[in-house]
């Protein structure tokens, strides 16, 4: 048995509000943001970078493990918004979790899906023997360009999972996992350009729904389960509108998904999105629970997991904070002060 044996998020508590965005604009109904369903999203401070959302997420985790960072064989981090074009993030992470150099450590990325793919190559890498345990991470500092439609919901968050096998007190077994990938350019950004593109309504369709449908009746087929058999259930939300339609269209219900769905609050957090929805679901899981889970990434790619929640769960310490906490814990910045924290205004460009 294979599974997650500790987990942590973390969100920055700075936000700004899609009506304050639309202000700025000159869209005084706040239309892009009401389409999107998305009230407010979190914005990194100037001391927050992938790296430093990671080590949270990670040292939450630990933190409720009774398996420290010595244990860890392998860290995996998944994002588009590394800090460095060449240098690893998960070598800084693991120096400062305090990690043991035997081990062995990369940065995934595939848009929002790089954390779900570091998850399944840490179950490989547990499941074969090669190492006892290991961290997968997701979490991303989104861009969007000013006034672009992105820039309503892209946001910053992290997750960190520790995935072990049943002698580590599994608190969730991932009992099957599958994947559905095309060549799909809906979203992209080259080296060296600030902000990304996107396919607009492309982005919809034969993107987002096609591979996150696809995927989760994979899963389902595989599992051979109905969605009524799971009591919660969670998908990739770029937006509040996304993963709404995409449950009701599978045939989950409202109250399955309402745990889960963060980007009306916190914006959409990339490769931290789903991971952060599954980590407000397991602050609040029992034992017995079933839970279904589908990322997405653009370029595309979907990665969905069928979990059950095992009776370790009773005994595991969901310590302070949760996911709750964390979306509850926030300062409002107006969209100077966004602008600043972002890095939207060049140095150049400012005169005394």
């Amino acid at each position: 048995m294979v599974g997650i044996v500790s987990y942590g998020a973390w969100i920055p508590r700075y936000r700004i509000t899609t009506e304050e965005i639309s202000r700025v604009w000159g869209k005084e109904d706040n239309s892009v943001a009401k389409g999107l369903n998305v009230q407010e999203k979190s914005v990194p401070g100037p001391d927050e970078d992938t790296t430093t959302l990671s080590v949270e997420a990670a040292r939450q985790a630990l933190r409720r493990s009774d398996r420290g960072p010595d244990a860890l064989g392998a860290i995996y981090i998944g994002s588009e918004s590394h800090v460095y074009a060449v240098k690893p993030t998960a070598t800084i992470v693991a120096e400062a979790i305090g990690a043991s150099p035997r081990m062995t450590a990369a940065d995934f990325e595939f848009a929002c899906k790089a954390g779900t793919a570091a998850i399944q190559s840490s179950l490989g890498m547990v499941s074969s023997g090669m190492v006892d345990t290991a961290l997968a991470i997701g979490a991303d500092t989104s861009q969007g360009a000013p006034g672009d439609a992105l820039e309503y919901a892209a946001s910053a968050g992290a997750a960190a999972f520790q995935i072990g096998t049943d002698d580590d007190d599994i608190i969730a077994e991932i009992d099957h996992t599958v994947s559905y990938t095309t060549d799909t350019p809906d979203f992209w950004r080259r080296e060296g350009e600030k902000y990304p593109s996107h396919a607009a309504r492309f982005t919809g369709e034969p993107a987002y729904y096609r591979h996150t449908l696809n995927c989760s009746n994979q899963l389902l087929e595989e599992a051979g389960t109905e969605p009524e058999d799971y009591d919660y259930a969670v998908f990739h939300q770029p937006n509040g509108k996304f993963p709404v339609r995409a449950a009701k269209q599978l045939g989950f219900s409202d109250k399955q998904t309402e745990t889960g769905l963060l980007a009306p609050v916190i914006g959409n957090t990339y490769s931290g999105a789903v991971l952060i929805g599954l980590s407000a679901i397991l602050d609040v899981a029992r034992p017995g629970s079933r839970i279904f889970v589908c990322g997405y990434g653009s370029g595309a790619g979907s990665d969905a997991f069928d979990l059950t929640v095992t009776e370790e769960m009773a005994d595991y310490r969901r310590s302070s904070p949760t996911v709750r906490d964390l979306v509850d814990d926030r300062k409002e910045i107006d969209y100077a002060t966004y602008a600043k924290f972002r890095g939207k205004i060049d140095e150049g460009e400012v005169t005394a």
